[in-house]
């Protein structure tokens, strides 16, 4: 970062499978996704990264767990600035000043990992068919062994009037 100019610096570049098994983190293992940042020296000792990514993931199906592709579109910010030593408080990255360098890796995987839903599932018809197909033995395994006759707890037959129409 030393030794960047004073405006603006563009770096754009695409990050495939091997970045995300470098990474190796949970949530994402697979993917192309392309990255453009902007680094903006806004004082001598600070500097504003505004990233853009765009791409395609993959991840696990919550429904059948078979792998899924998943689009994601994110603008993240980050705020760096020169220090003693490296440090991170919310936005704020403090950079040793005799290194000058921050990589940036981690980062954009986490704003890759929160852009993912929380729920993430296949289209319609399109989960794995044999795990779906158990899934539903199991529900109706489930369903069948008589918990659905117990009686209600009589404080709670109350309510059961409220949801009741009145003529």
């Amino acid at each position: 970062m030393k030794g960047l100019k004073e405006d603006e610096t563009h770096v754009s570049f695409a990050l495939d499978d091997s970045y995300f098994e470098a990474i190796d983190a949970p949530e994402v293992r697979k993917g192309n996704v392309s990255v453009d940042l902007i680094i903006r020296r806004t004082t001598d000792r600070y500097f504003d990264l505004s990233f853009h990514v765009d791409g395609e993931v993959t991840v696990q199906c919550d429904r059948c767990l078979d792998d899924m592709p998943q689009e994601i579109v994110t603008d993240s910010r980050l705020a760096v600035k020169f220090g003693d030593e490296y440090s991170e408080e919310d936005d704020l990255v403090t950079v040793p000043e005799d290194d000058g360098v921050l990589d940036t890796a981690w980062f954009i995987y986490e704003f890759i990992a929160l852009s993912i839903p929380i729920k993430h599932v296949h289209a319609p018809g399109k989960c794995n068919r044999a795990m779906i197909e158990t899934l539903a033995e199991h529900s109706a395994t489930r369903s069948s062994d008589g918990a659905a006759e117990k009686t209600m707890d009589p404080r709670w037959s109350g309510l059961l009037k409220i949801k009741e129409p009145k003529d």
